[in-house]
């Protein structure tokens, strides 16, 4: 069984939803604040597709949500438009106010 220390976890309900060592970057911007960019997400549902316009131009992206008590986390990079963007398709962005990273599993 995989160690859970060093992983983030949903701030309403406790799930898992990744770890701390797939953080690619910690300066991203959501609309509610910061956001981390992680290579992988666990535990997690997708929305449907759609397109957004982000302040690093238009991306296909799905929201993504606690797969145990639905909550809004952040969303997924599907696909991207722009060449200098490319590294972003199959990353998850998760909203900092919406994890909490627990040390002690």
């Amino acid at each position: 069984m995989a160690s859970l220390r060093g992983s983030y976890c949903c701030f309403k309900c406790q799930n898992h939803i990744a770890f701390h060592d797939e953080i690619i970057s910690k300066d991203f911007r959501a609309s509610s604040g910061r956001a981390f960019l992680f290579s992988h997400a666990i535990n997690v549902k997708e929305g449907p597709k759609e397109d957004r316009q982000l302040m690093t131009g238009l991306h296909a992206v799905s929201d993504v949500f606690c797969y145990d008590c639905g909550e809004a986390l952040g969303w997924k990079y599907i696909r991207t438009y722009e060449e200098s963007q490319k590294y972003k398709e199959g990353k998850f962005i998760l909203e900092k106010f919406k994890i909490t990273m627990t040390t002690d599993h």
